[in-house]
């Protein structure tokens, strides 16, 4: 249950909508006592994307229900993690509304223009989830982190096993999740004489609007169904199933929580055991 965690303050981006690992995470974070800032752009992306944000009426409605079913402070915050200026809003927000953060978890993420090879990779989408999935970790870390200097606390960055093991016809994502790695162990080791510990999360199929997506496009690229491509991809996971987003947010939880307080630096694989490094 993480009973340290209880009276603290969180904040989660791209937790928007419910069917994401964003909405787990402040789910779980909520339910060991914590308060959440649930934050997402509150509109759809002036680009095509196969996962939508989540809307402004839905961030209301996940702030309403998580604070009723826990007893906690629940904001939901419009923020646009690629525009510097509606980060600086957020954080403004934050400083007036809760003073101090305790824990800030980066999952905003997407990704735009695949499947697509190198070749036929469209520059303007492979730049644009770069700067979705890696620079918005730099931004919203830059912005938040004044707010939580004083007291120990966390940063727990959602990149991806595509960090780490390279995917087909997405490298714009990969290289961004790559990147998300070294930032963390970077941060980890910048921030740890200040008492914040920074720690990754690197999940492999979970069962998100994003993966169904992508088991959609393979089936139709092989000629198969949605299912007939998950019990495949199930036969490459040891402990043989999907991920579900709940397993995040207990990871999140951990990362945050003092029990966890000698980890940092890390990237620890969430992908029932297809990615066993040392």
């Amino acid at each position: 249950m993480h009973e340290d965690l209880n009276g603290k303050t969180a904040v989660v981006t791209g937790a928007g909508k419910k069917t994401g690992i964003g909405y787990a995470v402040a789910e779980r974070l909520a339910s060991c006592g914590c308060n959440v800032v649930i934050a997402d752009l509150g509109r759809p992306p002036e680009v095509e994307t196969p996962v939508r944000t989540g809307t402004r009426e839905e961030m209301d409605a996940i702030a309403s229900e998580l604070g009723k079913r826990f007893g906690v402070l629940v904001l939901a915050v419009e923020a646009d993690v690629t525009d510097p200026a509606s980060i600086a809003r957020m954080a403004e927000i934050l400083r007036e509304r809760c003073g101090h953060i305790h824990i800030l978890v980066n999952n905003a993420g997407a990704s735009f223009g695949v499947p697509a090879d190198i070749l036929s990779y469209d520059e303007a989408a492979w730049i644009r989830t770069i700067d979705v999935c890696l620079l918005s970790v730099f931004r919203v870390s830059r912005a938040v982190l004044p707010l939580m200097l004083g007291e120990p606390g966390a940063i727990v960055n959602t990149a991806s096993r595509a960090g780490k093991v390279p995917p087909l016809f997405n490298s714009a994502y990969a290289a961004a999740k790559a990147g998300v790695i070294m930032l963390t162990r970077t941060m980890a080791k910048e921030l740890a004489g200040r008492g914040i510990r920074v720690n990754a999360i690197c999940p492999g199929q979970i069962r998100t609007d994003l993966e169904q997506w992508r088991f959609g496009l393979e089936a139709s690229f092989y000629g198969s169904t949605i299912e007939a491509r998950e019990e495949e991809m199930c036969r490459t996971i040891p402990l043989g199933r999907i991920g579900d987003p709940g397993d995040a947010g207990m990871l999140v939880a951990f990362l945050a929580s003092e029990a966890s307080r000698y980890i940092t630096g890390q990237a620890i694989n969430l992908d029932g055991g297809q990615c066993m490094e040392l």
